[in-house]
């Protein structure tokens, strides 16, 4: 009789222990989680890397327009700080903080403030000192100094927890002369 019981319940058990059938989605089951948290993480990753590129490039073009001309008009600001908008696309630019100054270095070289102008940011204060790498100060120059920030909050948020304080400076020197904005002067 236990003969008769051990067989009937051996076959089943042989038959299970054989069986192949399920070990692909048993591997997949088990190996899913990673692969998901694996691309999510490259997802947001690339993202982060791609926005602070064109933080980087937005500093560059906002001090390169800046330099190109002798005067700046209030809508000449406001195309270039559109311009640099546009440089953000096709991410958000309601975090983005873009100031863009005109630095006068006189004799003595120190460093201060001529004029500021900011789009979702604080201007400088006309008089104020600056700190800059001690290579760009040349006495009795100019130079355009401008500053992009932006806030970097991940889309998903599954290996980039929090938010991310993107920033980059850019310094430029005037293509002509120091440019004028409004009535001030940057000599």
């Amino acid at each position: 009789m236990i003969r008769r019981i051990a067989e009937i319940i051996r076959r089943p058990v042989a038959r299970f222990v054989g069986d192949r059938r399920g070990v692909s989605a048993v591997e997949f089951a088990l190996i899913s989680p990673l692969m998901i948290g694996l691309y999510l993480g490259g997802v947001e990753i690339s993202q982060g890397i791609g926005v602070d590129r064109k933080v980087t490039l937005t500093a560059g073009a906002i001090a390169n327009l800046s330099a190109q001309t002798t005067t700046i008009a209030s809508s000449d600001m406001t195309n270039i700080m559109n311009a640099a908008t546009a440089i953000m696309a096709p991410y958000s630019t309601s975090p983005l903080k873009i100031t863009v100054s005109c630095l006068n270095i006189d004799a003595n070289k120190a460093v201060k403030v001529k004029w500021s102008a900011t789009q979702g940011g604080t201007a400088r204060s006309a008089g104020s000192s600056v700190s800059i790498p001690s290579a760009l100060v040349v006495a009795n120059s100019q130079l355009l100094f401008s500053e992009v920030s932006y806030t970097y909050r991940p889309t998903i948020g599954y290996v980039i927890t929090g938010t991310l304080n993107l920033s980059d400076t850019m310094y430029m020197s005037p293509r002509i002369s120091a440019p004028t904005y409004g009535a001030t002067t940057c000599t």
